[in-house]
């Protein structure tokens, strides 16, 4: 027995805090897993499309800044008249936000940390999906899924959102180098998935973006679907704090346009920002 008399004092601490950390894990991994269909966290490997050195490996995973992140860019993948439509006529998001949430989850960290063969898998299951969904706009426009143009928006706004949260919750002395090099990396799975044009840099996706503004609409489907997202109860009680922060950071990380169009208020900066920094420093401990 190493301690005959117990272990030493100064390891009390991390003894004491262990069952607490595990617990925070273990729901938050719960969050992203479906256990009833056998899913289990993504083990990271090195034989993917990135690598343990690639930039995305560092964005992804933080995981209060993605959870920021996915909610800011499902809120402007939205504005979209046509990707809104493919939302509305072929997803069950009404009825199992918190399914989508966690399939958008998954197939990020498949294409980030799992090896060529789990990524590539997850990008064609992807593209055959939307290989069916197809319909009109209200005034009659067709729109497609698998539209250069549409992927292109939802790439875009991800990788945006995604970056911008690992910024402002993370990172914030990232070098623009890694900043763009973070969108070269991401632009490998926009290309896989048939999005076209792929910004391959910072300027270029903050281009892309402000090309597309002229599109972008709300209606009472919009409305509908940002209402949705942001009052989805939570999984259980324990996750409730982290998904009203979560969700504040979310709207706040917005841009200032965006966040009108939607007819969200402006958040309390100072509290939300100090509320996500110390939610993510316990998930990060939590996961250390």
């Amino acid at each position: 027995m190493p301690y005959p008399n117990g272990p030493p004092a100064r390891s009390l601490p991390a003894l004491l805090a262990r069952p607490v950390k595990q617990a925070i894990a273990t729901q938050v991994v719960a969050l992203f897993n479906d256990r009833s269909r056998g899913e289990r966290p993504v083990a990271r490997r090195p034989d993917g499309l990135f690598g343990p050195r690639a930039v995305a490996w560092r964005v992804h995973g933080d995981v209060t800044s993605m959870m920021v992140g996915g909610v800011t860019a499902l809120l402007l993948q939205m504005l979209h008249p046509a990707v809104l439509a493919g939302v509305w006529d072929h997803s069950r998001f009404r009825h199992d936000m918190a399914g989508r949430l966690r399939r958008t989850a998954r197939f990020i960290a498949l294409t980030t940390y799992g090896g060529r063969e789990e990524a590539e898998a997850a990008i064609a299951r992807v593209r055959h999906i939307h290989g069916f969904v197809r319909g009109a706009l209200p005034d009659g426009t067709p729109y497609a899924a698998d539209d250069p143009a549409l992927l292109a928006w939802v790439h875009v706004t991800e990788t945006t959102s995604f970056l911008g949260a690992w910024l402002r919750y993370a990172e914030p002395g990232m070098a623009g180098a890694d900043r763009d090099r973070y969108f070269a990396e991401m632009a490998e799975v926009g290309r896989a998935l048939g999005a076209d044009p792929v910004p391959r840099s910072l300027a270029e996706a903050q281009r892309i973006i402000a090309a597309a503004r002229p599109s972008l609409r709300v209606d009472s489907r919009t409305r509908e679907v940002a209402r949705l997202i942001l009052s989805q109860p939570a999984p259980h009680r324990l996750a409730e704090p982290l998904q009203a922060v979560a969700m504040g950071a979310s709207i706040d990380l917005l841009p200032d346009w965006a966040r009108r169009m939607h007819g969200l208020p402006a958040p309390a900066r100072p509290l939300v920002r100090a509320g996500t920094l110390g939610i993510a420093r316990t998930l990060r401990w939590a996961f250390a």
